[in-house]
């Protein structure tokens, strides 16, 4: 499966704030960046470990430490950078690699105007960062471009998701896990997710 939903008890409690309609942009901030920290811990789970040899307050020890893997971290602009220090927290080192897109609210597809990755991506584990996984439209065309780049390790890491988009993830790139919070009922006719989070941008930075 494509999905794994985290549904840890304090992963799910801070969803049910998030999803308030009186949480202020600063709290909403807050949640997404704690959540996020949560997703990246089990979107990470599987990263290999050696041991080495430090010198400790009593003499030489042996401690593990992550095998040499190399992260990008890829934030769907606009959205997605409410996601990017709460990925940054526990991976420092993470290059930080752009991609911007907006949906035309017409037709729900995605329209690329900017992207920028690290000359080295094709070496990297790259995680897509968007709150809301609804058609699939934006995070498909953000897979697309990684693919392009020749990035074999691609996983996502969403806040919440909706069955349409998760489908349309799992038929055509089977091999791209996404790490959320929850999956939701549906889309309107809007392609909103419900109950979903609002317009999640909007709530991010105070514009709505």
């Amino acid at each position: 499966m494509a999905l794994r939903i985290v549904d840890h008890p304090l992963v799910r409690h801070k969803v049910g704030l998030l999803r308030r309609n009186d949480t202020s942009t600063s709290l909403f901030r807050d949640l997404t960046r704690e959540i996020t920290n949560l997703l990246t811990y089990e979107a990470f789970r599987s990263l290999e470990l050696e041991r080495v040899e430090i010198t400790g307050w009593a003499g030489k020890v042996r401690v593990e430490k992550i095998s040499g893997k190399k992260v990008a971290v890829v934030p769907i602009l606009r959205a997605g950078i409410g996601m990017l220090q709460g990925v940054l927290d526990l991976i420092p080192s993470a290059r930080v690699n752009i991609i911007g897109l907006y949906r035309n609210e017409e037709t729900l597809e995605p329209v690329s105007y900017y992207h920028k990755l690290s000359s080295d991506i094709a070496d990297r584990t790259a995680v897509i960062l968007d709150p809301m996984l609804a058609t699939g439209n934006s995070m498909s065309a953000a897979i697309d471009l990684l693919k392009k780049a020749k990035c074999r390790d691609v996983r996502a890491v969403c806040l919440v998701t909706a069955p349409r988009g998760v489908r349309k993830i799992e038929e055509k790139y089977p091999d791209v896990d996404i790490f959320a919070a929850s999956l939701d009922q549906g889309l309107n006719k809007n392609g909103y997710i419900l109950p979903g989070l609002g317009d999640a941008g909007d709530r991010l930075f105070g514009t709505r």
